[in-house]
């Protein structure tokens, strides 16, 4: 005789079926600091998310460490470079995929994917050579999202208003 199965769920955060699908790369806004949307692979085989910087320096403000970086948003280009500054959560070593261990920044930001907006942890590290200027690990969609790996571009351009005027740049 089967085994009837319980019709009863366990839940466990959001229902999967609420989610939003996001395919392998989206952009993503970072409202915090002013930039535009930037193309961000979503890669679920990274732990932790990590940012395009350079001139990366620590500094003490209001007895606070802090790190000063900048950012070059778009892909393929050194223009808008953009300043910005955050608390520093920790230092941590990263290990890349090709197994190179580097001691990096962990700042805590908001994020956005179309319409959902939340807090990520964002290692700071030169992404210059690498193909996205962003990487989203897995800790950072975790909950929120279902992944996609055979679409793109799935959820709308971020909507977050921000201090960004590209006339400046």
């Amino acid at each position: 005789m089967k085994k009837q199965r319980s019709s009863k769920t366990v839940k466990r955060g959001r229902d999967p079926r609420d989610k939003p699908v996001i395919g392998w790369r989206e952009w993503v806004g970072l409202p915090a600091f002013g930039t535009p949307p930037i193309k961000a692979k979503i890669d679920t085989g990274a732990r932790t998310s990590a940012l395009h910087a350079f001139r990366i320096k620590p500094f003490t403000k209001n007895d606070v460490p802090y790190v000063e970086f900048y950012i070059h948003p778009e892909q393929h280009r050194r223009k808008p470079e953009i300043r910005c500054e955050a608390p520093i959560l920790e230092e941590r070593e990263i290990t890349s995929s090709t197994g190179h261990k580097e001691r990096r920044y962990v700042i805590e930001t908001a994020a956005e994917i179309g319409r959902e907006v939340f807090t990520i942890e964002l290692t700071l590290t030169n992404r210059d050579e690498l193909g996205f200027r962003m990487l989203i690990g897995r800790q950072a969609v975790r909950g929120h999202f279902i992944v996609d790996p055979g679409r793109s571009y799935c959820a709308q351009l971020p909507t977050s208003r921000s201090e960004y005027d590209p006339s400046l740049s």
